[in-house]
């Protein structure tokens, strides 16, 4: 959504394909001509392959950009039908692609990875020559977030929640899966209660699975912690900036993560970042100058760091400055745009 606003207002001209209900469309500042809804139900869809080819042709696309793998074969056979386009897309996840994707991408022009994790694993497959490869970080809006920060209520953000007006609040931000970690946040979160009463803890995240499962087995532990009182599991947000704005101490728990968002909007938004060594975490924070790393899964170590950090306003104060610093330098969403842009018109040109 990000890049798409934010080329627009370039001067680009932008089609976007959506899946039907998507949560994108109405957020995107195109013509309404411009948003296109297909079923898109899989990477086998030829009725959705051959509407985007024939948009690809009627619009004179240049450049077709798929984020999703399921959504290369699409996007591919699209390029593939107008010899006049070219084929890039993004690489978000460390999951490995699969051998199939050696023929999706026989033909691709660049292969965007956002960390430097994504890239080895990309290479590792040699799926595609490695001078297509390309490393572009993921970019935040840090105007967004700080036009939400200057504005922000803390005492009604937490009146809101049921929180102390003088409560130390930590937060996690993930999908409710057990690869992010949040029974070890609230194992955790078990600990530091004892060492800092003012503590309370928010969970942010919506469970995908059948049932609700991971949400139900949280609950669980939640109880089974003596938690009731002081976890807030708040499911989805429509500005998440104000719940970064909220926390004192942001927690990446996360088992793996190939970028890690979230860490980057906690660090723009003025929280102090704890977060586990994912290889992701790692292109990120420098460990006791931004945030402070952990191991994954060391539940002891990540209490005690919080549980200090809570205690050590002054020490708060000067990780989340650097932090701030850093985002602004690294990983606005300028910096990413200005990037992806210049690979468009590299793979444009003649």
């Amino acid at each position: 959504m990000d890049l798409v606003n934010a080329l627009a207002a370039r001067g680009h001209d932008l089609y976007v394909a959506l899946r039907r209900g998507s949560p994108l469309i109405g957020k995107l500042k195109l013509p309404t001509e411009n948003v296109i809804t297909l079923p898109l139900r899989n990477a086998l869809d030829a009725r959705s392959a051959g509407t985007l080819a024939k948009l690809t042709s009627g619009h004179k696309i240049e450049i077709v950009h798929a984020h999703m793998a399921r959504d290369y074969p699409l996007a591919a056979y699209a390029a593939r039908r107008n010899p006049g386009a070219r084929l890039i897309v993004t690489r978000h996840v460390l999951f490995p692609l699969s051998r199939l994707h050696k023929v999706t991408l026989a033909r691709v022009s660049r292969v965007i990875a956002v960390s430097h994790a994504v890239e080895r694993q990309v290479r590792a497959q040699a799926l595609v020559p490695p001078g297509k490869i390309t490393v572009i970080h993921n970019g935040i809006d840090c105007e967004r977030i700080e036009k939400t920060r200057s504005g922000f209520n803390r005492p009604e953000f937490c009146q809101r929640w049921n929180l102390p007006a003088d409560s130390l609040l930590v937060g996690s931000v993930g999908t409710l899966t057990p690869l992010k970690g949040h029974e070890d946040f609230l194992k955790a979160a078990a600990q530091i209660k004892n060492l800092c009463p003012q503590a309370f803890f928010i969970i942010s995240g919506v469970d995908s699975s059948a049932g609700q499962t991971h949400r139900h087995a949280l609950e669980r532990s939640i109880k089974e912690l003596g938690l009731v009182d002081r976890v807030c599991l708040i499911g989805w947000m429509d500005n998440i900036s104000e719940l970064f704005c909220a926390l004192d101490v942001f927690v990446s728990a996360s088992r793996s993560e190939s970028f890690g968002l979230a860490i980057v909007e906690a660090m723009a938004a003025g929280a102090a970042v704890v977060a586990t060594k994912t290889e992701g975490a790692l292109e990120i924070v420098s460990d006791g100058v931004t945030g402070v790393l952990v191991p994954v899964g060391g539940t002891e170590h990540m209490a005690q760091v919080i549980t200090e950090l809570l205690l050590d306003p002054v020490k708060r104060r000067t990780i989340s400055a650097n932090a701030g610093a850093v985002v602004q330098e690294r990983f606005s969403l300028k910096r990413m745009v200005e990037q992806t842009e210049k690979v468009y018109l590299e793979m444009s040109e003649p």
